[in-house]
C-alpha cells in the first residue's frame, strides 16, 4: 500500500493523528478540566430535567429511511444562510458565562473557531468579552447578538444600534426567560455563579411584551431572532410582527420544566411559519444525525450548545473547530448513506417515527462515554 493509499484509507476510517476523533471525547476531557460547579452548570437542566430529557428523546424518535443505489460520491454539507455559505447549517448557540470553560477566550474563542471553521456563532449578552471584544476578535465570522432585556427601551435601542455598528448579521431576543428557573443542581450544593450575583435589572426581562418586537422592528433594518419560540399561536404573532426568524427553543431544558423536546415542537411551528420566516432550532443537537433530522424537518440553521461548551473547555478555540470537522464528517457520512448529496434534497420523507433504544440523558448520543452525569 503506497501512502497516498494509506492515508485516503486512514481518513475513510475516521482515524488520524488529531486529539480528538470522536465527538464524545470533547466530554471526556471537559469534564477532567472542569470543577464540579461548572460541570454542573452545563449538564445540568431546571427542576427535575425533564425538558432535557425530552430534547434527546424528541431526536431518537425519529429514525431514519434510506434511499439506495444513488451516486453519492460528492455530498455537500453547505448552506446558505444570511447571504453567506456556511460549511455546515450550523450555529453556536449561545451559552452565558463562557469564561467558565474557557477563562482565556471565552465567547471570543467559540467565534474565531466558528469563523475559522465556517458555521455561526450567536453571542449571549451575559457572556464574556462582550459585543465589541467578540467583533473585534472574529470580525469575519457570521455573527449574531442575543440579549436579554435588562434595562428600558433606551437600553435594549443601545444594544441594537451597537450590534449593527459591530458588524453583527442579525439580532436576537430570548423570550423564554421571564423568570429565572430553579436549578437545584445549584441550588443543592448553596452555588451561585459570579454572573448571576452580578446581574440585575430582572423586572425589564420579566416584563417584555410584543410592543419591544415592534420597536426593534419599526426602527432597525437588521434581522430580527426570537428565541424560545414553543407554539404555533406565538409563531404566527411573531410573524405579524415582521420577525425573519423564529428560534425553537426551550433553552437546553433549563427554563421550563416539563415542556416539549425541541424536535416535538419544530413540526408545529414549520407547519406554521410555511416558509414566510427562516427556522432556528436547538435542544440537545450533539451529531451529525440530529442535524439531518432537523433541516429533513424543516429547520434552516441548528444551533449547539453543551457540545460547544465541552470542546470549548476540552481544548479552546481549536476544539470549536475540531468539534466541527467530527460534525460535518458525521453529516457528510449521514446524507451519503441517506442516498442525498446535498440538504435540498432532504425532506421528511427520509425520517419514520421509532422507539428510542436508550433512556433519554444528557450523554445518551454517546453511548461510549463513561462519564456519571449526576454524581455532585
Amino acid at each position: 500500500m503506497n501512502e497516498a493509499t494509506r492515508i485516503a484509507a486512514t481518513n475513510e476510517l475516521g482515524a488520524s493523528t488529531e486529539e480528538f476523533q470522536n465527538l464524545h471525547e470533547f466530554a471526556q476531557k471537559a469534564r477532567a478540566s472542569l470543577n464540579q460547579n461548572a460541570w454542573d452548570y452545563i449538564v445540568g437542566a431546571a427542576e427535575t430535567e425533564t425538558t432535557m430529557r425530552r430534547n434527546r428523546m424528541a431526536l431518537d424518535e425519529i429514525a431514519f429511511r434510506p434511499r439506495v443505489l444513488r451516486n453519492v460520491a460528492r455530498v455537500d454539507a453547505s448552506a446558505e444562510l444570511f447571504g453567506r455559505k456556511l460549511r455546515l447549517p450550523v450555529m453556536m448557540a449561545p451559552v452565558g458565562a463562557l469564561e467558565i470553560f474557557d477563562p482565556a477566550g471565552a465567547a471570543a474563542s467559540v467565534a474565531r473557531g466558528a469563523g475559522r471553521f465556517g458555521a455561526a456563532h450567536m453571542l449571549s449578552s451575559v457572556s464574556e468579552p462582550g459585543l465589541e471584544k467578540v467583533a473585534e476578535a472574529a470580525p469575519d465570522a457570521l455573527r449574531i447578538y442575543q440579549l436579554y432585556v435588562r434595562g428600558d427601551d433606551a437600553f435594549v435601542e443601545d444594544r441594537v444600534s451597537r450590534a449593527i455598528a459591530g458588524g453583527y448579521t442579525a439580532f436576537c431576543l430570548t423570550v423564554d426567560t421571564a423568570h429565572y428557573s430553579r436549578r437545584e443542581r445549584d441550588i443543592a450544593k448553596r452555588y451561585v455563579r459570579e454572573s448571576r450575583l452580578r446581574a440585575t435589572g430582572g423586572d425589564f426581562q420579566k416584563g417584555l411584551e410584543w410592543r419591544t418586537v415592534k420597536l426593534i422592528k419599526d426602527k432597525y433594518k437588521i434581522p430580527l431572532v426570537l428565541k424560545g419560540i414553543a407554539t404555533a399561536e406565538d409563531a404566527g404573532v411573531a410573524l405579524d410582527h415582521g420577525v425573519e426568524w423564529i428560534y425553537v427553543s426551550n433553552h437546553g431544558g433549563r427554563q421550563l420544566d416539563h415542556g416539549r423536546g425541541s424536535m416535538h415542537v419544530l413540526p408545529e411551528i414549520v407547519n406554521a411559519v410555511k416558509g414566510r420566516a427562516k427556522i432556528m432550532v436547538d435542544g440537545s443537537f450533539c451529531r451529525g444525525s440530529d442535524i439531518v433530522k432537523a433541516i429533513a424537518l424543516g429547520a434552516d440553521l441548528v444551533g449547539i450548545g453543551r457540545l460547544q461548551c465541552w470542546a470549548l473547555a476540552a481544548a479552546g478555540e481549536t476544539g470549536i473547530v475540531r468539534m466541527l470537522e467530527l460534525l460535518e464528517d458525521e453529516v457528510i457520512r449521514c446524507l451519503g448513506l441517506l442516498g442525498v448529496t446535498k440538504f435540498s434534497e432532504l425532506d421528511k420523507t427520509y425520517l419514520h417515527p421509532a422507539t428510542p433504544t436508550n433512556l433519554p440523558d444528557v450523554f445518551s448520543a454517546f453511548p461510549l462515554l463513561d462519564i456519571e452525569p449526576y454524581r455532585y
